[in-house]
Order: structure tokens, then C-alpha cells, then sequence
């Protein structure tokens, strides 16, 4: 249904206004055109094999996602929404420019910012709903409404940066002037007729921190993010081994990354968000906040992780996820006092986190270590397992 002028006197500041009070840090109007541009753009990306290791992320998606009347018929126009995750964290942080270690304890491990609150994804849906329902009880009638996160098949940030929420760094991410690119996105799409606002005249200009720092080379190109190089892929979505070579470029990471985020000049005047999202830590503490005991995570159970991490972001990565990448941060940081956990976990874990753990003993190296080694080599049945901890041993030697 398209609604006339005269039943709203500014219907666009109406819907602004709801989304602020519905906890909302950015609002604006995008049509609801087709995405031909963007839609190009992230095929070609399919294509050149740069979303690879995402077996959701398919053209056929990519299709439907570019056609916000395929998604709601009747399409007019698409709320797009953004709410800001930054959180000042109570520890200290890399100063911007920095790409290397944070200067912590050896056992702990860095978790990307968004995961310090609790998962999004509800929060957002939440609040859109609750929008809908102002706009209705505003209109007095109903409204045909859609609405997205990231894990729907809308492009997110095309359509942010349509609506003038921000526009694309060249790390693809979306970047306002106010929030930075610390901001969750989300799209209401819906038959009221409103008047968009227009695109924002900004871009980065001739800046490349987050090309230039990102240890992986993740960014191929201004704007171009090769998926399967990506710390925060690496780190979350790919569920098998991670692949040797990329080991030592992830650091401490052990869930996500904010190399590129923590660099960009944009974010260092970023604002907290109105209404935050609640911390994931227990009973709303900021027990989460930065960074991972690897020690502690590398041994928990299943319970234990469930007990933790439940509803979080974190959960996405899963338990064996999750200690194959303490594995590969005790790794780097090369700290002796972590061979009695990896000792167990080369012994008794899944074989994915038995792998990891025996690279993680060859990083380290030494007698203690390489003892360790030779008796899983014994015990071990799986010829994956068995070859890491025969690269192990030999880079162990050559320490």
C-alpha cells in the first residue's frame, strides 16, 4: 500500500524520529530500486572465487538480494538502519597504526570488538519490529515491512550506503562520520512511498591503513576483500584447518579482527551508541571485553563452552572452533608455560584441535615440547593429524 502526503505531514522525520526512539543510532531512506551496480560487483567477487569458503553466499542469493521487490512485493522504499557496538573497553587496546600484537599477558587471545555484546541479530530484529509497529500505530493502519540483518540476503551496505548511512572504505566496510564503521546494519523493506535521502559526498580519499596493515593481504584491492584470506573468516565461518601458511599472519586473534578498524583515522572519533547493545559478558559484566584466556578456553567442555559463551557471537565459531584458534595463538605467542594444555588437547581433542595444537608445539619447540609430540605421534590414528605433528616435529628441530 502507498500511503498519500497528506496522511503524514513529514513522514521521513516521522520514521527517523521512531528509529531513534526504538534505540536506533542512524536512520535513513533508501529506494527501492534494484542494486545493478552492487549486484555486479558481488557476482564478479563469486566469480574470481573471492567468497569462497562461504557456500551460502551463491548467486542465486546475490539475485534475490538485489531485488528488494522480489523480497517484499510492493517494495517502495528501504528504511535502512544503524546501530553503533562501540564499547570503551576497560582494557587497553592497539594504538591506531598498530597491526602487530597487543601488548597482553602470552595466554590471552583478542576477540573483535562486536563480539563483546550479546549477538545482534536479535537486538536488531527486535527493535525493527518494534519500528514497524510505531510507524503503524502512527499511521493508524498496517504496514507490509521486511526486515534484514546481515543474515539475510539483502547487500547491507549497498543499501547503507544508498540511504546516506555512511559510504564504503576501502575495506569494504561502511564508514559514518559520527560512528565510524562500528555499526551493525539492518533494512526495513516496505511499501511506504517515502522521499530517500541522498548518498553521502565522502569517501577515503588517498588513505590505505587498512590495506597497508592488514597482516593477511586480505584487501586485494581498494574495496576488494578476498574472503578466504581474511582473519575474521578464518577465525569464524571456515570450519576445517587452517591452512599452514596463514597461521602466523593471524597472531592472537582468536575470534575476528579489527586490524583494519582499529587503524582507519574514522574510527578514532567514533561516539558509544545511544541505547548499546548489552555486554556478552555474564549478568551484562564486560567479562568478555577484549580478550580470551587461551589457556582456559583450550580445555573447556561443551557445557562449559555453553555456559560461557551463550548468546554471543562467539557461538557461531563453536567449541572445537574456538580451541583450534587457541591453539594457533598459543602458537605464536611461543609461551612454554601453555604445553601442558596443549599437551592434553594434542592427546584427547577432536582431531581438528589435535592438528592445531601439534603446530602449536612445534612453534614452541624444545625438549618438553617435542617430547609431547613423539608420544601423540605413537597414540595417533588420523593421517591429518599424524602430518601435522610430522611438520611439527621437523620445524621443532630447525628452532
Amino acid at each position: 500500500m502507498r500511503y498519500h502526503r497528506d496522511t503524514m505531514r513529514d513522514l521521513e522525520s516521522v520514521v527517523k524520529a521512531q528509529a531513534q526512539a526504538c534505540g536506533f543510532d542512524l536512520a535513513g531512506i533508501a529506494s527501492a530500486d534494484e542494486f545493478i551496480g552492487d549486484r555486479e560487483a558481488a557476482l564478479e567477487r563469486i566469480r574470481q572465487g573471492q567468497m569462497d569458503g562461504l557456500p551460502w553466499y551463491t548467486e542465486s542469493r546475490v539475485m534475490r538480494g538485489t531485488r528488494p521487490s522480489e523480497l517484499l512485493p510492493g517494495a517502495a522504499s528501504i528504511i535502512c538502519l544503524g546501530l553503533s557496538y562501540w564499547l570503551d573497553g576497560d582494557q587497553e587496546q592497539p594504538e591506531p597504526g598498530s597491526a602487530g600484537f597487543a601488548e597482553t599477558p602470552s595466554s590471552k587471545g583478542r576477540v573483535a570488538r562486536y563480539a563483546w555484546v550479546r549477538d545482534y541479530h536479535r537486538v536488531m530484529k527486535r527493535r525493527m519490529r518494534d519500528l514497524v509497529r510505531a510507524l503503524e500505530q502512527e499511521l493508524s493502519s498496517q504496514v507490509a515491512a521486511r526486515w534484514y540483518v546481515d543474515d539475510g540476503p539483502m547487500l547491507d551496505r549497498a543499501a547503507a550506503n544508498r540511504a546516506g548511512i555512511g559510504w564504503f572504505g576501502k575495506n569494504s566496510n561502511i564508514l559514518n562520520p559520527q560512528f565510524g564503521s562500528w555499526v551493525f546494519l539492518g533494512q526495513i523493506i516496505t511499501d511506504l512511498a517515502l522521499e530517500p535521502d541522498a548518498p553521502l559526498r565522502k569517501s577515503c580519499g588517498i588513505c590505505t591503513r587498512c590495506i597497508d596493515d592488514c597482516p593477511t593481504g586480505a584487501i586485494v584491492a581498494p574495496y576488494v576483500v578476498d574472503n578466504a584470506r581474511c582473519i575474521a573468516y578464518l577465525t569464524i565461518e571456515n570450519r576445517g584447518p587452517i591452512p599452514r601458511e596463514m597461521r602466523p599472519l593471524i597472531q592472537d586473534w582468536v575470534f575476528g579482527c579489527d586490524i583494519c578498524q582499529d587503524v582507519c583515522p574514522v574510527n578514532r572519533k567514533a561516539r558509544e551508541p545511544g541505547q548499546p547493545i548489552p555486554s556478552a559478558g555474564p549478568q551484562g559484566s564486560r567479562h568478555l571485553a577484549g580478550y580470551l584466556d587461551l589457556v582456559e578456553l583450550l580445555l573447556m567442555s561443551d557445557d562449559e563452552f555453553l555456559q560461557r559463551f551463550a548468546g554471543s557471537s562467539i557461538m557461531r565459531a563453536k567449541r572445537t572452533g574456538m580451541q583450534r584458534n587457541a591453539c594457533v595463538a598459543l602458537g605464536n605467542t611461543a609461551d612454554e608455560a601453555a604445553i601442558p594444555a596443549l599437551s592434553m588437547a594434542v592427546l584427547t581433542s577432536e582431531p581438528l584441535v589435535r592438528g592445531h595444537a601439534a603446530w602449536a608445539l612445534g612453534r614452541i619447540g624444545g625438549s618438553r615440547a617435542n617430547a609431547v609430540l613423539a608420544k601423540a605421534a605413537s597414540a595417533e590414528r588420523d593421517i591429518s593429524v599424524l602430518e601435522e605433528i610430522r611438520l611439527a616435529l621437523a620445524e621443532s628441530e630447525c628452532l
